[in-house]
């Protein structure tokens, strides 16, 4: 509703402004400093001043004065040098929230992909990798909120170093053969991706200690990348099981994906063969005759970065000198296949079914049947660290270089700073630490050196506290009950900590600050939902239904149908006179009752709060910051705190009024769990 009546109040000064100026000037629209000054702030005149060369109140006042009536808006005034804010018409804006309730979202024919997670399957995940994923999974559920057709894809980098090094790890160091590695994955006793942390750990230790040692992985990333051999065998084995693992570790976050594209398949299917031919057809990349790089395909540092000269030392390794492809190649095959370019396509197999029913799919090799198509999307964001900039840039230069600039300008780098430890949380996770770090405002994790905290241990920590916590409330609740309620309160913790913090941010993890029923974070919010349900909870237990205030308002149904004044369903002409609105409202019973209840200060806080629900999903997707979601959920269970102190609900006499304040709960109970779903969180049934 909220964001309606912005594009209303847009769209009529801008029309004022080219009629007055004959200027044609998109119009921002801002958020008062205060409550108390209205609505919303129009900086307009201050974006127009030096352009008549006018000072802005003179603008602003001329703005004011041109044109009639904006429906939904009261006044507006000008205040300071020229801002113009508006106050909205409360009867008329209330009586719209009522009859615009449940509006559907737009569909759309065009894709989105969104590419999120990409843990390497070589080791259990840890804490960095949840930011990755909690980020990329709201970022989808926001623009599926709007109606888009989002396609979810996880990358799996099955023929990396990374793999390489767990498999000569178990080969060298391990002495397993692959059978032994079999039975370790199918062996309910063991965490095979636990066991591959430590492997991967000790093989990059060993690999310091044995600089020759490093032959072991050329060999063995030969083998793997050919797809033959006891090494690939093992590779496979290993990613698979490993890929399995990250899947339910993620599912417990609830999330989800659609596809997974492996990185063998590539290279079986000569994706990268044919991204390299049209390559080298371009000229956008050499083959290096001397210096460091010689033997290699290169891609110059003039075409990813400003500023750079073709040499040794700006140029970007595209395919080693042994004939091996880097990362950034395969890469560049990959965001060629994502928006349709490259003239091919995997072969898929279903490779899990969620709990939900939804089914994930992985690329084959080999021919299948009944499979859903993917990629060819037409905006892709790829969710990807900030270290890993240099990398997406040689990404998106290799599209332009090819000539696909549309696709270039729609391949977006969605990045984000990394996940530290608070130090008194590495200290509750057993990590030690020297008297130096004990002092640190945050602990990086090194994954490489076997540091960190694995997700899983991290989930089952947060629930085992919030399980203590639900159990000293509620003593007298099953304990099946009492542990689904931790872990919703558990997951909410975790993601909304992940998400209130914007994406340049560096964010240190810390159990305490994540888990408190106070202040900004998940549990505060999702207590806001519970205390509104047991309101409802109780008035349904005193035998008592909740009114049907859209009847009480004497909206007439369909919703959205304008009354003609007569027929069946309107309601009856004339309409009444004495409206202080310059317009005739569509529904007058229902002006006047919105008119009388949001007088009050705190209702209409709470009402208006609530409608920019949608407003507030559209901003996060524009600015590319779910972060500022996160917020928008804080804020509206703070107004909710202050409704629910100020009026006792189910207490209240005046029939009008509950009816009102019991609308007003059970729309704030909607559009809260609207904002929580957005944000992947649950609320639980008690906390």
């Amino acid at each position: 509703m909220f964001h309606i009546l912005e594009k209303r109040i847009a769209e009529a000064i801008s029309a004022r402004i080219q009629s007055l100026y004959a200027i044609e000037a998109p119009v921002q629209i801002e958020q008062p400093k205060q409550s108390s000054f209205g609505e919303l702030a129009l900086p307009a005149a201050f974006q127009l001043a030096r352009q008549l060369k006018k000072a802005p109140k003179a603008i602003a006042a001329e703005i004011d004065a041109a044109g009639g009536a904006i429906e939904g808006v009261a006044s507006m005034e000008i205040a300071g040098n020229g801002y113009l804010n508006v106050r909205l018409d409360r009867g008329a804006y209330g009586a719209g929230v009522v009859a615009n309730a449940g509006a559907v979202s737009r569909e759309v024919a065009t894709k989105i992909i969104v590419e999120h997670t990409n843990i390497n399957p070589n080791k259990a995940a840890h804490i960095g990798h949840l930011r990755n994923a909690v980020l990329g999974d709201t970022f989808v559920r926001m623009l599926r909120a709007t109606g888009e057709n989002v396609e979810v894809q996880n990358y799996i980098d099955n023929t990396g170093v990374q793999v390489a090094d767990v498999v000569v790890g178990f080969q060298h160091l391990e002495r397993k053969s692959i059978e032994e590695v079999r039975s370790m994955i199918h062996d309910p006793a063991a965490r095979f991706d636990y066991v591959c942390w430590d492997v991967y750990a000790r093989m990059s230790q060993y690999y310091d200690e044995h600089k020759d040692a490093l032959e072991w992985r050329h060999a063995t990333l030969h083998s793997i990348e050919a797809g033959h051999g006891i090494e690939a065998e093992m590779a496979h084995l290993v990613a698979d099981a490993i890929v399995d693992a990250h899947i339910a570790t993620m599912w417990r976050l609830n999330i989800a994906y659609d596809v997974l594209p492996r990185e063998s398949e590539i290279l079986h299917l000569q994706f990268w063969a044919t991204a390299f031919e049209q390559l080298k057809q371009r000229k956008a990349i050499y083959f290096e005759i001397e210096g460091k790089n010689k033997g290699c395909w290169v891609m110059p540092g003039s075409a990813f970065r400003e500023g750079s000269i073709e040499g040794d030392d700006d140029s970007k390794v595209i395919v080693r000198s042994n004939g091996t492809v880097t990362y950034v190649g395969k890469d560049i095959a990959y965001q060629l296949w994502k928006f349709g370019l490259l003239g091919k396509d995997f072969y898929y197999r279903k490779w899990h079914t969620y709990p939900n029913g939804h089914d994930v799919w992985a690329s084959t090799d080999e021919p299948q049947t009944g499979a859903p198509q993917f990629g060819k999307g037409t905006r892709v964001y790829n969710v990807i660290d900030t270290r890993q900039s240099y990398l997406q840039d040689v990404v998106v230069a290799g599209l332009r270089a090819l000539d696909y600039n549309t696709q270039a300008d729609n391949s977006i780098h969605f990045n984000y700073e990394m996940v530290a430890l608070s130090p008194r949380t590495c200290i509750e996770m057993g990590i030690e630490l020297t008297e130096e770090d004990k002092r640190l405002p945050y602990v990086q994790v090194a994954g490489r050196k076997g540091i960190g905290v694995k997700a899983d241990d991290l989930l089952d920590k947060l629930i085992e506290k919030a399980l203590e916590e639900v159990t000293s409330r509620h003593k007298e609740e099953p304990e099946e009950s009492r542990r689904r309620a931790a872990t919703q309160i558990a997951i909410g913790a975790l993601r909304y900590f992940m998400l209130k913090f914007t994406r340049n941010s560096v964010i240190a993890f810390d159990f305490a600050e994540a888990l408190s029923f106070e202040g900004e974070t998940g549990p505060y919010v999702q207590y806001s939902a519970v205390r509104a349900r047991n309101i409802l909870r109780k008035l349904a237990e005193r035998g008592e239904t909740l009114p049907d205030f859209q009847a009480w308002l004497q909206i007439p149904t369909p919703i959205g149908v304008a009354p003609k004044g007569t027929g069946e369903g309107a309601y009856p002409a004339p309409y009444p006179t004495d409206y202080p609105a310059p317009y005739p409202p569509a529904y007058p019973e229902a002006y006047n009752i919105m008119g009388r209840q949001l007088a009050h200060e705190d209702c209409w806080q709470l009402l208006l709060s609530a409608s920019k629900a949608g407003s507030a999903i559209e901003r996060a997707i524009a600015s590319g910051e779910p972060a500022h979601l996160a917020r928008y959920a804080f804020q509206l269970a703070q107004s909710y705190s202050n409704f629910y102190h100020e009026f006792p609900v189910l207490s209240e006499t005046d029939l009008e009024k509950k009816a009102f304040l019991l609308w007003m709960t059970k729309y704030f109970i909607e559009q809260l769990e609207k904002t929580l779903s957005v944000l992947g969180i649950e609320v639980p049934e008690y906390m």
